[in-house]
């Protein structure tokens, strides 16, 4: 016969008393010894994985009553106490950040020639940009020539910066070495020789024969569209057939033959003629490149010529006219040929 749990028994010899009276402080001494080590684990692991959602132990009044044995009160008592959830999946510590170094930090420039860096494209590459800094020596010579008076030679010293301004492209595109490094020199040149020289030429020429705020403004509105023009110019796709707007090389060149003509209208004709000039390099109008100007009929060429032994002044000043005149007229006929 299986012999009946201790609870259940009813002996006199036993030197416990009968019942159950006596085994309900041990009972709660056990439970509540069991919750104790059970908060006391789960606050510990809480401190070695940083979980903080820890349970503190239930009171006395808030357990269940024991109605159905030690076995039946262990299992619903330790089901009163929140277990700590495990942490799932490992536990990872993000790494300290590393300052950086200062090789990391600093850029690598980029080199000046592209490609391979023999001594022969070295020596290509020096004279394309010995070209560039020539047409910028001289635009700062002919401000300086033109301060002391010297309008004239200041003109001629324009004009050889628009020579060299078109060597240094011509070899640059001849020899191979053209570079990102060419054209950010070229740009800064011409804004110096064009932008800058050019400006104080004509304020010089101007200064007997029109007012002096006049001549001023008409410079400063040649710089301020040189410089813009050569903004756009830049940032714009390259177009091999037409310029947009009149470049600065060649407003250069005609301020300069204009100086050095000395075309005889009066200083307020001459001022206009100067703010017109201006406002085409930052207009819209399509201009034919010298290159597509050089292939045409001959007897297109027979005139100018013709014209400048007989009289200079007029010729130049109807192929200025005309060369201006060309922009808005290829700009309608394109316009027609879209519509």
């Amino acid at each position: 016969m299986p012999r009946a749990p201790w609870r259940r028994r009813r002996t006199t010899d036993s030197p416990r008393p009968a019942g159950r009276s006596w085994t309900g402080p041990l009972r709660r001494s056990g439970t509540l010894a069991r919750q104790v080590l059970l908060v006391r684990v789960g606050r510990r692991d809480a401190e070695l994985h940083g979980a903080i959602d820890v349970l503190p132990e239930p009171r006395y009044q808030d357990r269940p009553r024991r109605r159905y044995g030690l076995r039946r009160f262990h299992r619903t008592g330790m089901e009163t106490i929140a277990p700590v959830a495990p942490l799932v999946g490992p536990v990872t510590v993000d790494p300290p950040p590393v300052a950086p170094t200062a090789a990391a930090s600093t850029a690598t420039p980029a080199p000046l020639l592209p490609g391979e860096r023999t001594p022969a494209r070295r020596m290509k590459f020096a004279l394309v940009n010995a070209c560039t800094l020539a047409s910028l020596l001289l635009g700062i010579n002919a401000i300086f020539v033109a301060m002391q008076g010297e309008v004239r030679l200041a003109a001629f010293l324009l004009i050889a910066c628009v020579a060299f301004d078109g060597l240094d492209g011509a070899l640059a595109r001849k020899l191979g070495v053209s570079s990102p490094f060419g054209a950010q020199m070229d740009s800064l040149a011409d804004m110096c020789s064009f932008g800058l020289a050019a400006p104080v030429v004509v304020y010089a020429s101007l200064a007997g024969s029109a007012p002096t705020a006049a001549a001023a403004v008409a410079a400063a509105l040649v710089a301020a569209c040189a410089a813009i023009r050569l903004a756009r110019f830049n940032v714009s796709p390259n177009d091999g057939r037409f310029f947009s707007g009149v470049p600065t090389t060649m407003a250069a060149a005609v301020l300069a033959l204009m100086v050095v003509i000395g075309m005889p209208v009066p200083g307020a004709v001459q001022i206009a003629g100067v703010a017109l000039l201006a406002f085409t390099m930052v207009s819209s109008f399509p201009y034919a490149k010298l290159a597509r100007l050089v292939k045409l009929p001959p007897w297109v060429w027979l005139a100018p010529v013709v014209g400048a032994l007989i009289d200079v002044r007029l010729t130049f000043g109807l192929i200025v006219v005309g060369y201006l005149i060309s922009g808005p007229v290829l700009w309608l006929r394109q316009r027609r040929t879209v519509v």
